[in-house]
């Protein structure tokens, strides 16, 4: 009876260095998105994620980050086009409730930039994206900034007849402000 507890206790002591998680602080956080809609920028964000970071900025190659964003929680503000944003044509949350992304790799650039490699997965596509991340520190509070592009129509957001690129555009901007308490001095 006592192997169990001893093999536990051998691979925790050789598992490597570890670091405490780092807690996203929602309150103060936001993922937001931009596309245009016949040429006039139109900004939703979402109103519920999630994450789990271990990021080490001494080693940030060895840092691992996934996101959970609850696709059902977007919104643009308006109680018309919120009520048509579940539906199947556009993010179908009953079949795909959650978007995800999951780093491969984290490269630190200098200056408290970096740049996070890896796999986004909304409404059963998944996609390799390169995210610029960058971090400022105010006390104990690290706020992790960026933006990135996607193409909606690769990831079968607005089919059918929203597939007209003339009425709301492919690309769309997701922009985002974590907070985050936990990190290193960077």
């Amino acid at each position: 009876m006592k192997f169990p507890i001893l093999a536990a206790a051998v691979l925790a002591a050789t598992a490597g260095p570890t670091w405490a998680q780092q807690q996203l602080q929602a309150a103060q956080s936001e993922i937001a998105f931009v596309s245009k809609q016949m040429g006039v920028p139109v900004q939703g964000h979402f109103r519920k994620f999630a994450a789990q970071i271990a990021f080490d900025p001494a080693k940030p190659a060895s840092s691992k980050i996934a996101f959970t964003v609850d696709v059902a929680s977007a919104t643009l503000g308006v109680k018309e086009t919120d009520a048509e944003l579940p539906k199947p044509v556009w993010f179908n949350t009953a079949k795909f409730p959650q978007a995800s992304f999951q780093s491969t790799a984290v490269k630190g650039l200098g200056g408290g930039k970096f740049e996070v490699a890896g796999k986004l997965a909304i409404k059963g596509v998944s996609s390799d994206v390169v995210v610029p991340v960058t971090l400022t520190q105010s006390g104990a509070t690290t706020t992790a900034t960026g933006t990135f592009p996607i193409k909606r129509l690769s990831f079968k957001i607005g089919e059918n007849e929203w597939a007209d690129t003339s009425m709301v555009a492919d690309e769309v901007q997701v922009k985002f402000k974590l907070a985050l308490t936990g990190v290193g001095k960077l």
